[in-house]
């Protein structure tokens, strides 16, 4: 890997003619690029949390209650009329808060209109929460001629009043999402039972059945209070530990056991450049990153009414895992400006951004044009680098923790693991054809594993 070099902002001399100040003009505007960029990124990540927490309310909705309570009780002021919008409240909050008027009846009339504004967004978020347990609607006819029933109808109407009121931004229904069921043991038990029961002839299946009925009526009664336990407290009783007994505790290779491939659009060929289709590739996933820190994306919606949990998008980029002996874990990086390139057995960082803007299409086009045309050798022990991450878990984690814990190797495999994304460029090219159905095979062998450590 390519060593990186350090850059120094500032430095000072003293001699006999006094002190010499020299700085970087190109380091600093790096330096204040980040900045700025990071605390855009910071200010920006708070009005989306708070705007998504108070879904289906708005920030707008509670500026005009605010507005309104005052605006009506100075206008009973002045005209001397005696009536009370808050019910009594006004005057109880007067007794405790100790400022002149009319100071006083604004701060207390702005504590109401909140309270008030509070008190209708906690009964719409948990309303809309109860609406989404109901699953009646996916059991309803589908086709021409069909109709809903009435029930189903009611609920529809229900969900889009209270979720019309504002655009749902990418994490909006995460708190209004119900919790995950939990199902009786006696129903998990029939249910595993009908799936096993085509795989085992009746002897083997007699076997199961007994099997069943000892951990339903054993060990299985124990487990079940864990799990009602559990489901008290957390949204999702399974997740957590499936993503950490079924996903990371795995210690098979990742490569073709868990990883999976996705074909490109073979019948279309935009352009015959590589470089020119990486750049388009990579500029694309940033405008898709982009999209997805600014929650600017619409929730995948079921019916257009039921949203699905869109937790999984804030892993997308930016994220990497760890091995461990036992156990790995999933690390996300805040912000990533660079992505990391792997062409003929080198590993080569490319920066993506300019002070703090994304580079364009042709920009990027440029220094991917760069990495192909460099003919120099891959430094040693690179080539196979990859090769750790496809086999077992506890050798890459040893070997991480001897060879990449310090110096150089550290710094290198930083680069990478920080990286927004790695992007390939192949060295053999991918097509199809319908009368040779060999190339699509080999084409899936190549997104799948490619030759065991270039992946």
């Amino acid at each position: 890997m390519a060593e990186a070099h350090s850059a120094v902002a500032f430095s000072f001399a003293i001699s006999h003619e006094g002190v010499h100040v020299n700085y970087d003009t190109e380091v600093l505007h790096v330096i204040w690029h980040s900045g700025i960029r990071y605390w855009r990124r910071g200010i920006q990540r708070i009005v989306n949390s708070v705007r998504c927490g108070i879904f289906p309310a708005t920030l707008s909705s509670l500026a005009l209650t605010i507005g309104g309570y005052n605006a009506m009780y100075l206008s009973r002021d002045m005209h001397s009329v005696n009536y009370d919008i808050t019910f009594g409240l006004v005057d109880l909050l007067k007794q405790h808060i100790k400022l002149e008027e009319p100071a006083r009846g604004i701060v207390c009339c702005t504590v109401s209109g909140f309270a008030v504004w509070f008190g209708v967004f906690i009964f719409m978020k948990y309303s809309l929460r109860c609406l989404f347990v109901y699953k009646g609607w996916m059991y309803e006819s589908r086709g021409k001629g069909r109709t809903m029933s009435i029930t189903s109808r009611l609920w529809f109407s229900a969900v889009k009043f209270l979720t019309g009121f504002s655009r749902p931004m990418l994490y909006s229904y995460q708190g209004s999402l119900p919790r995950l069921p939990l199902p009786v043991l006696k129903d998990t038990m029939t249910r595993y039972l009908r799936s096993v029961r085509p795989l085992m002839d009746d002897e083997a299946y007699a076997r199961m059945e007994k099997l069943a009925d000892d951990f339903q009526n054993g060990i299985g009664k124990k487990l079940q209070r864990y799990l009602v336990l559990k489901s008290w407290w957390a949204t999702n009783y399974v997740t957590d530990w499936w993503e950490e007994f079924v996903y990371l505790r795995g210690r098979s290779p990742l490569m073709v056991n868990s990883n999976f491939y996705g074909t490109d659009a073979i019948l279309l060929h935009p352009t015959n450049k590589q470089a020119a289709r990486a750049a388009n590739v990579s500029h694309a996933a940033f405008l898709f990153r982009r999209l997805i820190e600014r929650q600017q994306l619409q929730p995948i919606m079921v019916q257009n009414a039921v949203p699905l949990c869109s937790y999984q998008y804030e892993r997308t980029f930016n994220t990497c895992r760890i091995p461990g002996i036992e156990t790995d874990k999933i690390v996300h990086f805040g912000d990533s400006t660079h992505i990391a390139v792997y062409h003929a057995g080198r590993y080569f960082k490319m920066p993506c951004y300019y002070k703090g803007k994304l580079l364009t299409p042709k920009e990027l086009q440029i220094q991917f044009e760069r990495i192909l045309n460099d003919e120099s050798a891959p430094e040693k022990g690179e080539l196979y680098l990859g090769a750790l991450t496809a086999g077992e878990r506890k050798p890459w984690a040893e070997a991480r923790s001897k060879y990449f814990s310090k110096g150089i190797n550290r710094s290198s495999l930083e680069v990478i693991e920080r990286s927004a994304f790695v992007l390939v460029l192949e060295e053999e090219s991918h097509d199809y054809c319908e009368d040779d159905p060999d190339q699509l095979d080999k084409f899936g062998h190549a997104m799948l594993h490619g030759k065991g450590y270039d992946r």
